[in-house]
């Protein structure tokens, strides 16, 4: 019988970044319209689309080994699962995503202690709860089906708690923000009897290892270039890198090939010292991992 780890794609906003960290990774991942069953040139895995809400769920009930979901659901679901590595797409594409509580400006509510009694709307329900719970500050804490900004604008409630990175829509509303609660990020997470089942602990360790190395290699690049020997100590001295560069002679010549994985941006200010120093045949390439 051909083993099969069945694995879950994120839904709505971290799908497109979470497929092309996959592409990055070495997994190509077809989807088509209205189907949550992505293709993927990989036999012994099986993608399934859900919405990063349920994730948690479906791992913890073991209808999914393993998937990708941001740790701000993990935790309102209150989720018994292996965390087996976090995947902070912020560095790649965006800030970190943050759930913040705000209230209406002139509302009078500066602090924490000033929500006592009053009413809070979010789609963090159980989360919100248990933060005040454990600050020791009673509030209601009702669910918002969307549009939460407009809600303190119109007299629902006292204040919310949502999810931002700039915080520009909740400004915009009217809003300012009291307190931070949570900074999330995608997190890949397994069910816990599958961990424990070699096989497929050993696929879902493979993932995290080859999606790590694409995130890794996000704005680095590798630089190739003939530097020569009289050079070559100083050259070193200029050149950044992970652990430290690879050189080789040439051959029949006073000349070493010296390679090292740089930052792209630390590229434009290296090519013209290199060049002052008599570096000749600098090449630059992309990386797709960095392990």
């Amino acid at each position: 019988m051909e083993k099969r780890l069945k694995f879950g794609i994120p839904k709505g906003s971290l799908e497109k970044s979470t497929i092309e960290l996959f592409e990055k990774a070495g997994w190509t991942i077809e989807v088509h319209r209205r189907n949550y069953f992505p293709e993927v040139d990989d036999a012994e895995l099986e993608m399934v689309i859900c919405r990063p809400q349920e994730m948690s769920k479906y791992i913890e009930a073991g209808i999914l080994d393993a998937g990708i979901t941001g740790k701000d659901w993990i935790l309102e679901n209150d989720s018994k699962v292996i965390i087996v590595e976090d995947l902070i797409y912020s560095k790649v594409s965006k800030r970190p995503a943050r759930w913040v509580l705000a209230v209406k400006e002139g509302s009078g509510i500066e602090k924490l202690e000033d929500l006592k009694n009053k009413k809070i709307s979010t789609e963090l329900v159980n989360f919100t709860k248990r933060f005040f719970k454990e600050k020791g500050i009673p509030v209601e804490v009702s669910y918002s089906w969307g549009a939460t900004e407009a809600k303190v604008v119109q007299g629902l409630c006292d204040a919310i708690v949502e999810v931002t990175e700039t915080g520009t829509t909740i400004r915009a509303h009217g809003l300012k923000i009291i307190y931070e609660l949570l900074i999330t990020y995608p997190q890949l997470i397994a069910n816990e009897k599958a961990w424990q089942d070699e096989w497929k602990r050993k696929k879902i360790q493979q993932i995290a290892t080859l999606l790590k190395g694409a995130l890794n290699a996000y704005k680095k690049v590798g630089l190739k270039m003939n530097v020569p020997e009289k050079s070559l100590h100083k050259v070193i001295d200029i050149l950044p890198s992970i652990t430290a560069p690879t050189i080789s002679k040439l051959y029949n010549k006073d000349w070493y090939a010296l390679e090292v994985v740089v930052s792209e941006k630390e590229v434009r200010d290296l090519v013209p010292q290199l060049l002052e120093l008599g570096v000749e045949g600098i090449i630059e390439y992309s990386l797709n991992k960095v392990i």
